[in-house]
C-alpha cells in the first residue's frame, strides 16, 4: 500500500512534470510561431526592400546613363563651339592680314603720291621761277624799250 502510494506519488509528480513540460512546450510552440511570423515578416520587408533597391539600382543607372549622355552632348557642344570659334579666329586673323597687307599697300601709294606730288610741286615751283624770271626780263625789256623810244622821239 505504501509502494502503492509512493509510485502513485511518483506518477502525480511525474503528471505535474508532463504538465509543466506540455505547458513549457505550447509556451515554446508560441514563442517560435511568433519568431517564424516575424521571419516571415522579416522576409516579406526584405523582398520589398530587395524589389525597392532593384528598382533605385535601374533608376540610378538610368540617371547614370542620362547624365552620361548630358556631358557627352555638352562636350559635343564645346568641341563645336570651340572649332567654331577657330574658325572664326583664322578668319579675323586671315582678314586682319589682308587689312594689314592693304593698309601698307595704302601708305606706300600715299608715300608715292607724296614723292609724286612733292616732284611735280618742285616742277611748277621751278617753272614759276622760270616763268616769273622770263617775266622780269621781259618787263625789263619792255622797259628798256619804252625808255629808248622815249629818249629816240
Amino acid at each position: 500500500h505504501e509502494e502503492k502510494k509512493q509510485l502513485t506519488l511518483k506518477v502525480e509528480e511525474l503528471e505535474r512534470k508532463l504538465e509543466s513540460t506540455n505547458a513549457q512546450n505550447i509556451e515554446f510552440l508560441q514563442v517560435i510561431a511568433k519568431r517564424e511570423e516575424s521571419i516571415h515578416q522579416c522576409q516579406l520587408r526584405l523582398e520589398e526592400k530587395s524589389r525597392e533597391c532593384s528598382s533605385l539600382a535601374r533608376q540610378l543607372e538610368m540617371a547614370i546613363e542620362d547624365a552620361k549622355r548630358q556631358v557627352e552632348q555638352a562636350r559635343e557642344r564645346a568641341v563645336s563651339r570651340e572649332r567654331a570659334a577657330q574658325s572664326k579666329m583664322l578668319d579675323l586673323e586671315t582678314q586682319l592680314s589682308r587689312n594689314k597687307t592693304e593698309l601698307n599697300q595704302f601708305h606706300r601709294s600715299k608715300e608715292d603720291a607724296e614723292r609724286r606730288y612733292e616732284s611735280r610741286l618742285q616742277d611748277l615751283r621751278d617753272r614759276l621761277e622760270q616763268s616769273e624770271s622770263t617775266n622780269r626780263s621781259m618787263q625789263n625789256y619792255v622797259q628798256f624799250l619804252k625808255s629808248s623810244y622815249d629818249n629816240f622821239f
